[in-house]
């Protein structure tokens, strides 16, 4: 079968949030190309806007929104010509399914090449570890619930503690944060011995440095590197 081929589209990615996972997008994206020369692989424009609001914080009615600086980051990206649009941080898409105005070029959405994934990796369902913020606005819930897909949440104390490690990724705390993602997924295993869905973009870095079995989750960095390698090659 012959290699795919670039279509000519260029990707816009909206970073920084955290900063951590744009990069490791960055390098998952690289991995996931079918290129074997530089210029077989992707156009990226990236703006790493590290000053947008929590939105965790902001979900959560304690901190202000970041959807109109987000609006304005995209809104530059495909000015700089972007012809397709990614951001690597699952709670911001809470503020861009509910901008105002349409982007005028498609997002590849996180959320649902996420749930995709999983779902094909593992139809019987999968756990769903994600910020606070995520969990309580019902994203992963609204789009498993739309493919029929079963997922999971941790209780309230493990949802802290998960939230504690996506902290410690942002912080440039590893270790401490695979020991929180491996002390929480080790306990929801012997509720149920299901996927893990790191539906939060630090958490693939948490899980990475547990020691857990690569095989047994679904990475929402590789799920959204994925996606856009089928919207940018043919």
């Amino acid at each position: 079968m012959s290699q795919r081929k670039k279509n000519g589209k260029k990707l816009g990615v909206l970073g920084g949030m955290g900063s951590a996972a744009s990069a490791e997008f960055l390098r998952i994206l690289a991995a996931l190309a079918p290129a074997t020369t530089d210029q077989e692989h992707p156009v990226v424009y990236m703006i790493a806007d590290s000053d947008i609001p929590d939105r965790s914080t902001a979900i959560l009615g304690k901190g202000p929104s970041p959807q109109a600086q987000v609006y304005k980051d995209l809104l530059q990206l495909c000015d700089m010509g972007a012809d397709v649009l990614a951001v690597p941080c699952n709670t911001v898409h809470y503020f861009i399914d509910r901008l105002e105005q349409p982007l005028p070029k498609p997002l590849v959405h996180i959320i649902e090449a996420t749930v995709l994934a999983a779902q094909k990796k593992s139809p019987q369902g999968a756990w769903m570890l994600s910020t606070l913020g995520t969990a309580q606005s019902g994203l992963y819930q609204e789009c498993a619930q739309a493919h029929n897909y079963p997922i999971y949440l941790p209780n309230d104390e493990q949802k802290e503690k998960i939230q504690a490690s996506i902290l410690e990724v942002k912080a440039n705390r590893m270790t401490a944060a695979g020991s929180l993602v491996k002390e929480v997924v080790e306990e929801l295993w012997q509720e149920r011995e299901l996927l893990v869905m790191t539906a939060c973009t630090e958490i693939p870095l948490g899980y990475d440095a547990s020691g857990l079995p690569q095989e047994k989750s679904v990475s929402s960095l590789g799920a959204l590197a994925a996606a856009c390698v089928d919207a940018l090659y043919d």
